[in-house]
């Protein structure tokens, strides 16, 4: 059973998430053979505030 994981900024609309769920389970089945039944799409909402790119986290301050 495969299962997609999407991660992304909140402000997706349910319509959005769903055409994309859509698209993503119709070429999860094209190209791995499975069925629309066994495929699952998740959306993981994630805050701006909690997603941090290495090079952009600030340096810890000194003493710590």
């Amino acid at each position: 059973m495969p299962m997609v994981r999407i991660e992304l900024y909140p402000g997706r609309t349910a319509q959005q998430k769903t055409d994309c769920a859509r698209a993503v389970v119709e070429a999860v089945v094209k190209h791995l053979g499975t069925t629309a039944a066994a495929t699952q799409v998740m959306f993981v909402d994630v805050e701006k505030t909690d997603w941090l790119t290495g090079d952009k986290i600030p340096p810890a301050p000194a003493g710590s």
